[in-house]
């Protein structure tokens, strides 16, 4: 069971998420381990502060040091995993770019702490001397890591066994010569009609029932995530 621990100031924003569909399910079924915590749970004065001016000036706050070093070393002692089983990810813009690749590795592991900036950013001390892994969901700002965090919990929680109930559902699209690939999929009905009188078909290929046709028209379609 692989448990993930987010750190965020505003652990409120993870409830709804958590409670719903195959995230909930996996939790339940003890697939995955899910824990928020309050940053401010670490702070070591009377209001609880987690930011500070940054030295040199600037505009903004950054986040301290210290609250994010007591946070991480307490959950690391808790979860009593060996380096090698637990990873840090912090989340900044000029992280390495996530992808399916990374999203694959992380499955593999015990432990996966993911900290989640506000502000203008984290004391670079975190990522010089706590964080494994600087890392970005793409080329552009957010206002949080949480976001990022949700979708590295449940892109990582669909590669893990029993997940996704049908482990056909994810293995169709992985090859071991070309790596995580997504094609065009159809349903019913086979002509959707729109009120300016369009048609818009299946395509004939996939109504024929020639297996063999289906998948070189698929290989054709196809887009190759990298791994």
């Amino acid at each position: 069971m692989l448990r993930f621990d987010i750190i965020s100031i505003f652990p409120d924003i993870f409830s709804s998420y958590l409670e719903a569909s195959l995230i909930d399910r996996a939790q339940k079924k003890e697939l995955i381990d899910v824990h928020v915590h309050d940053l401010r749970d670490w702070t070591d004065d009377p209001h609880n502060t987690v930011d500070d001016r940054p030295y040199g000036g600037g505009i903004g706050m950054v986040m301290k040091v210290g609250p994010i070093y007591r946070a991480v070393k307490e959950i690391k002692e808790k979860g009593g995993f060996d380096q090698r089983e637990s990873k840090v990810v912090l989340f900044t813009p000029r992280g390495v770019k996530y992808d399916q690749k990374k999203a694959a590795q992380f499955s593999k592991l015990k432990q996966l702490i993911m900290i989640c900036g506000r502000y203008e950013g984290i004391d670079e001390r975190v990522a010089e001397n706590i964080a494994d892994v600087e890392l970005s969901i793409g080329d552009y700002v957010l206002m949080g890591g949480e976001l990022a965090a949700m979708v590295v919990l449940e892109s990582v929680s669909r590669l893990i066994p029993g997940v996704l109930g049908k482990p056909q559902l994810l293995d169709e699209r992985v090859t071991e010569e070309k790596g995580f690939v997504e094609y065009p999929q159809y349903t019913r009905p086979e002509i959707f009609k729109t009120e300016k009188g369009e048609e818009w078909k299946v395509p004939e290929v996939l109504l024929s029932g020639h297996h063999q046709k289906i998948e070189e028209w698929r290989e054709k379609r196809s887009k190759i995530i990298k791994e």
